[in-house]
């Protein structure tokens, strides 16, 4: 019998056996997170919140745990509850998550609150109502069904793929495993405790699993991965040559007013960046460059070359050479002026930032409360 076949023999008997190591390792190593409850608290009787249960897993849809805390900490005292969020307005929202990334997450953030608030506040707790709500995915209504209401769901997210991955040497590319890696993590989950079995193998990715040099050493379930004994577990998950991204170019034109306020305007709230708050730019796109000259400015002025920023978005990186003016007169139609003090709390995604600071380096960061000026 081939070890593939061996592996996959084997699978069901092992997987009753992980779920216990997996907990146990969990229950002295867990990783202390904003939106989490610890397993003592959790078996002594705290409940999760649904409701951040469901904005820490949308936040950390594509982006990291470190860059979500702070995000996940502002959201919770400035929104403590789905009521509250429903109860803000959309630009407040966007403003709130500019610089997290994938937007589209924030529109939807808010049409799923707003949605729930009508219905009583309350969020569905199986996976087939919550994938009815905006921005819900069959990853996100797992995790939230077995964390927020302890549903034996399967919930498989990079980490988990690749912990799988190892663990039963799986020779088809990951793109095509996938169906395979969820149906192995259904028969691992436990009936007890599956909220906790999910993180636990979420911990376990990110902390001693990990994409380079994993910690197999420290590893609970050493003794059942056959990537260890195949003396290679980096090689796994397998994954086909990934296509090189296309590079698309642009200009971007930051005014400056005699006051120092900057000259804004909102994008398409549907689309790249939808809703988000930028500079004038030329018309880029994924598919397609926009000019790259001051020829190209929005209005006439004294445009100066500032530099070139680079950005790279999930499907295609991207060049803007900006230009920078000193300007005044009327507001152009479509735009408005941000004053120093405030664009820092702009809804500007990262991009945008980026452009401004090769114009007018500081502009886009946070006064800190130790510099301030103190009334004399």
């Amino acid at each position: 019998m081939a070890p593939h076949d061996q592996t996959r023999k084997a699978a069901s008997r092992e997987s009753e056996e992980i779920a216990p190591r997996l907990l146990a390792w969990y229950d002295a190593h867990h990783r202390d997170l904003p939106w989490r409850i610890a397993p003592r608290a959790l078996a002594s009787g705290t409940k999760p919140d649904p409701y951040r249960v469901w904005l820490s897993e949308v936040m950390l849809q594509q982006t990291t745990v470190e860059a979500v805390k702070a995000y996940f900490r502002a959201f919770v005292e400035k929104w403590p509850d789905v009521e509250a969020l429903a109860a803000a307005s959309t630009e407040d929202v966007m403003k709130a998550w500019a610089g997290l990334g994938y937007y589209s997450r924030a529109r939807n953030l808010k049409a799923c609150a707003d949605l729930v608030a009508r219905r009583g506040g309350s969020f569905p707790d199986n996976e087939a109502s919550l994938r009815e709500l905006p921005g819900i995915g069959a990853y996100t209504a797992a995790a939230i069904a077995a964390i927020a209401f302890d549903r034996p769901a399967a919930v498989v997210d990079g980490n988990v793929e690749r912990v799988v991955s190892r663990l039963f040497s799986i020779e088809t590319p990951l793109s095509e495993a996938k169906p395979e890696i969820r149906a192995l993590v259904e028969r691992m989950v436990p009936d007890k405790r599956p909220g906790d079995f999910a993180q636990a193998m979420m911990d376990l990715g990110a902390t001693i699993c990990t994409p380079r040099r994993p910690r197999c050493m420290l590893c609970p379930l050493r003794a059942d991965c056959s990537a260890i004994l195949s003396g290679d577990p980096e090689r796994f998950p397998v994954r086909l040559p990934k296509a090189e991204r296309p590079l698309r170019r642009g200009a971007a034109f930051v005014a400056v007013r005699g006051d120092g306020a900057i000259l804004l305007r909102k994008r398409p709230d549907k689309g790249l960046l939808g809703g988000m708050t930028e500079v004038p730019t030329t018309a880029w796109t994924a598919r397609m460059d926009g000019a790259t000259t001051a020829a190209a400015a929005p209005f006439a002025a004294d445009w100066q070359f500032a530099g070139q920023i680079a950005h790279v978005f999930t499907h295609f990186a991207l060049e803007i050479d900006v230009f920078h003016a000193q300007v005044s007169g009327d507001t152009p139609a479509g735009h408005f002026w941000s004053l120093p003090s405030d664009i820092s709390g702009e809804a500007l995604p990262t991009v945008m930032k980026k452009a401004i600071e090769a114009a007018i380096p500081g502009a886009t960061k946070k006064p800190s409360p130790h510099t301030a000026k103190r009334p004399a």
